[in-house]
């Protein structure tokens, strides 16, 4: 099996994070899935962003949910990165569907109610990936347990993972207990008795945030079957070398 390259929030090492700027190169780079972040604004339009605020993406401050997306998109989401990036802005999560549904990309997204739980956030977002007709190459992932058990009755439909960066000698049970058909974990978390455990579960198991080529070789090693990197150019470079070097 080889280990899948998702790019974290785009090629968020190369441009700001979550906007197209960041989507598009990681396209282009080669890399074979796409990780974003949703959240609702005050008239409950699912955006992609990763702070539950717009202080540190954007030019301005306050909560996300205190927007509406026509107050959204006028911010610059792109300076805080570099000037050459003052026109990126928030995009809706209708816009980015639009966008990879023509492409060979698997879609991450990670519902970000883990500090607020916005009403109907995972309805909302599971009715547009079905409207796009884009559930089979997608995930749903989310660090809200409670989350996970809203979503379990959509679990034939569609891939729902748990996040999580907590220790727990039993993970993978806890994960299917609460209805998660795939694992996403913190990379300090996956081993080999991990990795057996989800076989045995055929429960898919994909990590964060894989960075360093130490930690992408222990992935690949582990035949895990995603990492989430910001740097996906590098990830798909060092994981032809791993692979020539196993020959």
């Amino acid at each position: 099996m080889i280990t899948k390259i998702i790019a974290h929030r785009g090629a968020s090492k190369l441009a700001p994070e979550n906007t197209m700027y960041a989507f598009v190169l990681a396209y282009k780079l080669g890399a074979e899935g796409i990780e974003t972040d949703v959240q609702l604004t005050k008239d409950d339009v699912p955006v992609l962003i990763h702070d539950e605020t717009v202080k540190r993406t954007t030019n301005s401050s306050g909560y996300v949910k205190d927007f509406t997306y026509e107050e959204l998109k006028r911010l610059d989401a792109g300076s805080w990165f570099s000037p050459e990036f003052c026109d990126a802005r928030i995009i809706t999560l209708e816009e980015f569907l639009k966008w990879i549904k023509p492409k060979d990309l698997c879609i991450n997204i990670e519902l970000k109610n883990n500090k607020i739980e916005y009403n109907n956030l995972e309805t909302i977002v599971y009715d547009m990936l079905k409207h796009h007709r884009l559930l089979e190459r997608t995930t749903l992932s989310t660090f809200n347990p409670n989350s996970v058990k809203r979503l379990v009755k959509y679990q034939n439909n569609i891939e729902i993972a748990f996040l999580t960066s907590k220790r727990n000698p039993n993970l993978v049970e806890y994960a299917k207990n609460l209805g998660a058909n795939a694992l996403h974990v913190k990379y300090r978390l996956v081993n080999q008795q991990l990795m057996e455990q989800a076989q045995k579960q055929n429960m898919p198991v994909r990590v964060y945030t894989v960075n360093k080529f130490k930690r992408m070789a222990h992935c690949y090693h582990l035949n895990c079957d995603g990492i989430f990197t910001d740097v996906p150019y590098k990830a798909l470079t060092f994981r032809k070398v791993f692979q020539f070097n196993k020959q």
